[in-house]
Order: structure tokens, then C-alpha cells, then sequence
């Protein structure tokens, strides 16, 4: 990494809400049964936005961070038209690497927790490793 990375610190959080409606729920990730309660990929999709919010507005031009780890509970149902609220707070850091602990809560209290892992890349670079990876598929895919 060649730009300066601001020196983050254990305790940087932020928080994330979201009105629960019929595409957050489990019918439209394949689990009809449930289809007024919240589905798991979209809790996790709120713990990975609160993370992405916790730190990469403070990175430079052209930094961002990539997910590498998630592992959850998601401990409780939310029904349909209840409000998640999800923080995600960044609990360690070693050089690139960002773990951040996150607790998610509906108006009924605590659903879910987890760890998430990410890291600090160029984003220039990191596309052109995409690149470089997806070769073998120029000749196959036009």
C-alpha cells in the first residue's frame, strides 16, 4: 500500500437500520416457509454494510475494504415490517486486517451477532488481480 493509511483503532463503530419489507424475507432467498420473517443473507448483508461504513470512509482515494470472513447467530425471527438496527464495531486490527464484532437488534431486542473480517486493499490493484484471475475466460466468454 502506497498512500498513507490513516491509523484506525479498536472501538471505531457504526450503525445501520432497515424497515424489514417482502424482499428482505427468507421467500426470496428460497425458504418459502418463512416468508414474513427476515432472512438470514439479509442480516448479513446489514452487518457487512454497518462494517463497510465503520472504516472506509476514512481510508484514501482509491482504498476500500473486501470481506474475507463472516460467522454469525442469528439467534431470533424479525417479522416483516419490524426495524433492524445492526452496529458493527471494529475490534482488532493488524496491519490490513479488520475484525469487527456486530450486534443486531429488532424492536423486540438482541437477534443476532458475529465477527466479520476484512481488509484494506489498493482498490486499483485488487481489480487488476480480478483481471488477471478471469484470463482464462477471455477465449471462452466474448
Amino acid at each position: 500500500m502506497s498512500k498513507r493509511i490513516p491509523e484506525l483503532k479498536p472501538g471505531l463503530s457504526a450503525s445501520v437500520q432497515k424497515l424489514i419489507n417482502r424482499e428482505d424475507t427468507a421467500l426470496n432467498f428460497g425458504s418459502g416457509a418463512l416468508k414474513e420473517l427476515l432472512a438470514t443473507p439479509t442480516l448479513i448483508a446489514l452487518m457487512i454494510e454497518a462494517s463497510v461504513k465503520a472504516v472506509d470512509p476514512l481510508l484514501p482515494d482509491r482504498y476500500i475494504t473486501v470481506g474475507k470472513n463472516v460467522s454469525i447467530t442469528h439467534s431470533h425471527p424479525t417479522a416483516s415490517g419490524m426495524t433492524v438496527t445492526v452496529t458493527a464495531t471494529l475490534k482488532e486490527i493488524n496491519r490490513n486486517r479488520l475484525l469487527f464484532h456486530i450486534d443486531a437488534f429488532d424492536e423486540l431486542g438482541p437477534i443476532g451477532f458475529g465477527n466479520h473480517e476484512r481488509y484494506i486493499v489498493d482498490y486499483d490493484a485488487f481489480m487488476d488481480k480480478v483481471k488477471e484471475r478471469c484470463k482464462p475466460l477471455e477465449t471462452k466468454v466474448k
